[in-house]
């Protein structure tokens, strides 16, 4: 198993956070509210909840829990975790 966390929150939080910069910034009309606010504790929670349960689904799978593995994938919305081929192997896949 490759070490896909880094690679998964971080394409989990950077899609929220450059969404939650241009709502703040009104598409960098700049004009902030309460609302700006709680979209970017939005962002925050987000977040936290994706790492965490990222981080349970993980040492899961090491100890070998099955049912815990599946129930952290399960309240990210699927039950694997995301599986990123390491570059250059996506050939040697297809020419087998």
């Amino acid at each position: 198993m490759t070490n896909s966390l880094f690679p998964s929150v971080l394409r989990t939080v950077v899609p929220l956070l450059v969404g939650w910069v241009l709502t703040v910034t009104g598409a960098l009309g700049v004009e902030t509210d309460s609302t700006a606010v709680a979209g970017g504790v939005t962002v925050l929670v987000t977040g936290v909840y994706y790492l965490l349960f990222r981080v349970v689904e993980q040492v899961a799978a090491r100890l070998e829990w099955e049912p815990l593995r599946v129930a952290a994938g399960l309240l990210l919305g699927w039950a694997r975790p995301p599986a990123y081929v390491p570059p250059g192997a996506a050939g040697a896949v297809v020419r087998e």
